[in-house]
């Protein structure tokens, strides 16, 4: 599409970048370096803190990126309905989208209740210690989860830049030429000829 929407995609990309780099920092760095601290009872605590702080932040950015991909969408609606392969795109993105603010919350949730057992001894936030057996469910899922944030918001990383290329003025001419074959309406004719041109 010709026109530009710079404070969408800035909203989009800026939210998307922090919310992965900053859980894949603290998949590594807060809970790696709690794991690594000296006084078990304090392992806890280090994590947990780290955490909190960071919450409101990756708040903002996941509300950034949600309204940015929003309004991309509504922008962008002629071609999802009109450009081959646009509409599938929009849907995994979607998907993974649901997936990522799922697992977020889950995960924070999850970090909550481990809060609770602040002072209690403990291998690291994710590995449970002989005192922490009555969190060790929670420890050993956010195990899982804090990896598993990562890699949604990674894919969606990947799929963003799938729906940059099919933004190319060529890649548009193709798809709407493939979906004219299996529209072939006036209207939708008229509405196909109008996104090439505007493509152009």
């Amino acid at each position: 599409m010709s026109q530009r929407h710079t404070a969408l995609r800035s909203l989009h990309d800026l939210g998307l970048a922090a919310w992965f780099g900053g859980t894949l920092m603290g998949a590594i760095g807060v809970n790696g370096a709690a794991a690594k601290y000296a006084e078990p009872r304090q392992r806890l605590r280090l994590a947990s803190k780290g955490w909190s702080r960071w919450t409101p932040v990756n708040a903002a950015a996941i509300g950034s990126h949600l309204i940015g991909a929003t309004g991309e969408l509504v922008t962008e609606s002629p071609r999802v309905a009109l450009q081959s392969g646009v509409g599938k795109m929009s849907i995994a993105k979607a998907g993974l989208t649901a997936a990522a603010l799922g697992t977020t919350a889950y995960s924070r949730r999850l970090g909550k209740r481990i809060e609770q057992a602040d002072g209690m001894a403990s291998e690291g936030i994710t590995e449970p210690g002989e005192e922490s057996q009555q969190i060790a469910s929670e420890q050993r899922q956010l195990k899982v989860l804090q990896w598993a944030i990562p890699v949604l918001t990674g894919a969606l990383i990947i799929v963003t830049a799938l729906a940059g290329e099919q933004q190319k003025p060529r890649q548009v001419v193709k798809g709407v030429f493939k979906q004219a074959r299996k529209a072939s309406k006036p209207s939708n004719m008229r509405r196909m000829a109008q996104l090439i041109q505007r493509a152009r």
